[in-house]
């Protein structure tokens, strides 16, 4: 997997020193949003979506004439949400992205779009890349495709809706892992304007994946919970995760969007299949950039936040030490983005749905093959792309103890055969050691030279007087993750924070903040203002720290 550096570690903190020459006020606010995020969605096998008009929000107050999907509001049945205990859910009638569409693998899924975008938009249609889609009725078994004649109009790639009326699209889930949906009309301008979406397939077999799977609530350690939405990303032994987020990359150019608008509003009576607008997709010069439908900070801010009432997903990963998670990514539009994650490389799983496997053993051909795909330093999505990999963080390479102890506090860290305290070492860590996953070889190493707090053993760096540095509400004061962090980080002039109270205790919430973003500079601005676009902060939070993804 490779490890976090000196050289990542001190490349984040520049970033965070770049991002307080923005100001110290300003810095505090982007520090102190909330959070908590997961990979959110609708769930079954009927989706009945609707592509309307609505408008979008930018965090330099624009607001911004958009297309996208959502859910019709005549769904038969109830909308099923994952996770299932997630608050403020909804699926409005227009979204960018679409509706995550989560299904299981084999399961044969409908899809009836209705369009309900202007007249003079002509009409719209949905690809499903992939998968075999049948314009008509599909048997049970999935296998033959009976064509209906009254099913939408041809068009150049796809059956289409016509403005007011209905396609549908079936076919069978038949790969697991990251899909991307979007418009098969007019791409350039339609999928610009905002027609694209996300399907998550579930593997339908755990024949390889029975230790991938989760303790009940109830046994879960510090008040853990299970948000995932199956335990492992493929059926195979090493798809297994923790925790699992959705990041679909996408750009604007608001001049497009503008044009749209005004010939939208000057041709109501269209009947033209192809519509009555002459938008001039080229030259091209995106302003905005896109995680989920938002840019930084908004993507930070929680899912379903009313604020964004056509913006339903965030973009926040949290993370405890040691944990695999499944980052879920999709590049949408026209550009690559080059999204590069703090803290740790990406081992790539699929892409496209399809597992990156290691060759058959001719010795032994019963050999289980494992995911074989890149580590990657940047997870670099072109239009279409999708790819799913995994990414931890353990402290490992640091050369110091993450987690505060000292010689004689009586801690324990006994190695398992990788070098870590797990269920594997011996004797065996508990599940709720306050250290479980800590890299044993730094155990009890000081970090401090000049120290300030109870780790004092001659260590290499001197910690600032926390009246002088400041991170954030995130941030407890402290360079540990221990149960007791933010105490053990003493000033000479008091505790941290400097008001001597503990405000950001570690049970609360007290961890590392790594920046994770486009290494396009320019995706990381909003209408060329630094910070925004393609930005986030990963969290690596203290075991103890439950990460509520429920909001």
């Amino acid at each position: 997997m490779g490890h976090i550096t000196h050289r990542a570690w001190t490349a984040t903190l520049a970033h965070l020193r770049q991002l307080a020459r923005i100001g110290v006020a300003t810095l505090a606010a982007l520090l102190s949003l909330h959070a908590q995020a997961a990979a959110p969605g609708i769930t079954g096998k009927v989706f009945n979506l609707n592509a309307e008009e609505a408008r979008i929000t930018q965090p330099d107050g624009s607001s911004v004439y958009s297309w996208g999907y959502g859910c019709a509001a005549t769904n038969a049945t109830p909308l099923v949400f994952s996770p299932s205990t997630i608050v403020g859910a909804t699926c409005p009638t227009m979204q960018i992205p679409g509706p995550t569409l989560i299904v299981r693998q084999g399961d044969i899924i409908t899809v009836t779009l209705t369009n309900n975008l202007p007249a003079a938009a002509g009409n719209t249609s949905i690809l499903f890349p992939g998968f075999t889609v049948c314009n008509g009725t599909l048997s049970t078994d999935g296998k033959t495709c009976t064509a209906s004649a009254s099913n939408g109009v041809p068009g150049l790639l796809v059956q289409e809706a016509p403005h007011g009326g209905t396609v549908t699209y079936t076919f069978v889930a038949s790969t697991p892992g990251t899909h991307t949906y979007y418009s098969g009309t007019q791409g350039d301008l339609q999928i610009e304007m905002g027609l694209y979406g996300a399907i998550i397939v579930l593997p339908n077999t755990s024949v390889n994946t029975a230790g991938c799977m989760a303790l009940p609530d109830s046994g879960r350690p510090f008040g853990q919970h299970d948000f995932r939405n199956a335990p492992a990303a493929f059926d195979n032994s090493a798809a297994c995760y923790d925790r699992e987020y959705l990041f679909q990359f996408s750009e604007m150019d608001p001049r497009i969007h503008q044009q749209a608008e005004q010939q939208v509003g000057a041709n109501t009576s269209c009947t033209k299949p192809n519509g009555c607008m002459t938008v001039e997709t080229e030259p091209y010069h995106p302003a905005y950039f896109m995680v989920n439908g938002r840019s930084m900070p908004d993507d930070m801010d929680p899912n379903y936040a009313p604020q964004y009432p056509h913006q339903p997903y965030n973009g926040n990963p949290h993370m405890h030490p040691g944990e695999l998670v499944l980052l879920r990514i999709i590049g949408t539009g026209r550009w690559q983005h080059p999204f590069h994650e703090h803290g740790n490389h990406v081992r790539v799983l699929a892409r496209d749905g399809n597992l990156l496997l290691s060759p058959v053993d001719p010795a032994n051909p019963a050999k289980p093959q494992l995911p074989a795909g890149p580590l990657l330093f940047t997870t670099t999505t072109t239009p279409g792309l999708t790819m799913d990999g995994i990414f931890y963080w353990t402290g490992r390479g640091l050369n110091w103890d993450v987690y505060a102890h000292y010689p004689g506090d009586g801690s324990v860290c006994v190695p398992d055969a990788n070098g870590y305290y797990t269920t594997a070492s011996n004797p065996p860590a508990p599940r709720n050691a306050p250290n479980y996953y800590e890299w044993c070889q730094d155990h009890g190493k000081a970090l401090e030279k000049a120290p300030f707090g109870k780790v004092a053993s001659g260590g290499p760096v001197t910690l600032p007087d926390s009246h002088v540095l400041t991170n954030g509400s995130w941030y407890g004061g402290s360079p540990y993750l221990g149960p007791d962090a933010t105490t053990r980080a003493t000033s000479p002039t008091g505790t941290s924070p400097p008001t001597s109270t503990n405000l950001n205790p570690a049970a609360t919430e007290a961890g590392f903040a790594f920046m994770w973003h486009s290494h396009n500079e320019r995706e990381i601005t909003t209408n060329n203002i630094f910070p925004g676009g393609m930005m986030m902060m990963m969290l690596v939070d203290p075991p103890v720290f439950p990460i509520d993804e429920s909001n």
